[in-house]
């Protein structure tokens, strides 16, 4: 089996997203580091259909720019009355340089007209790249429903309208500790360090 490298590069230049990453990664000897740690100013484009094909192809893009193997994920949120919209265009679901907000905004003003129940899944794909070979890949989600109204402020993206109904509060609400045992990236994460014993 391939040897996890203690060093691994984030392909994000998401804070949020990489204060994820650390918290869940470094207590396994992993020592984390962003594309802006590195300098690294290219941008790859998500063009996959899938969550799992974004992650491939970032991870895949990125790996080029560094010796360092690169974990890349592709996440969104699935509401199953809108037939799993936002998806895999969750980041780019308000339009170009549409903020967290407005993305917010748009869903709970699209769910006003759906039918049917308020049901919702996050999705995370991890895929791990090297000088143009992928690795290893992993998956994990996470499910619940859409408040009626963002709560918390805890977290980013669609975070402060996905409600736990089994806890009465939404992922936004969580402590960092709380979110790192359930969200979709946790899961990912332990079933993808899994697969290399930590």
């Amino acid at each position: 089996m391939f040897q996890l490298s203690p060093t691994i590069v984030i392909a994000t230049r998401n804070p949020g997203k990489l204060r994820e990453f650390r918290a869940l990664l470094e207590p396994a000897g992993l020592e984390i580091s962003g594309l802006a740690d590195l300098g690294i100013q290219t941008e790859v484009d998500e063009i996959g259909e899938s969550f799992s094909a974004n992650a491939r192809i970032k991870a895949l893009g990125y790996s080029h720019e560094t010796g360092l193997p690169v974990l890349a994920d592709d996440s969104g949120l699935e509401v199953f009355s809108l037939g799993g919209r936002p998806g895999v265009a969750s980041a780019r679901y308000a339009g170009p340089g549409a903020s967290d907000e407005d993305r917010v905004r748009k869903l709970l003003a699209e769910l006003e007209s759906a039918s049917g129940p308020r049901a919702a899944r996050f999705v995370c794909a991890l895929a791990l790249a090297r000088k143009g070979l992928v690795l290893h890949e992993a998956q994990g989600e996470c499910r619940g429903e859409i408040a009626r109204e963002p709560r918390g402020s805890n977290g980013f993206g669609y975070d402060p309208i996905f409600l736990f109904p089994e806890l009465g509060r939404t992922l936004a609400e969580l402590s960092e500790d709380e979110k790192n045992l359930i969200s979709h990236r946790a899961v990912a994460i332990r079933n993808f360090l899994a697969h290399f014993g930590r």
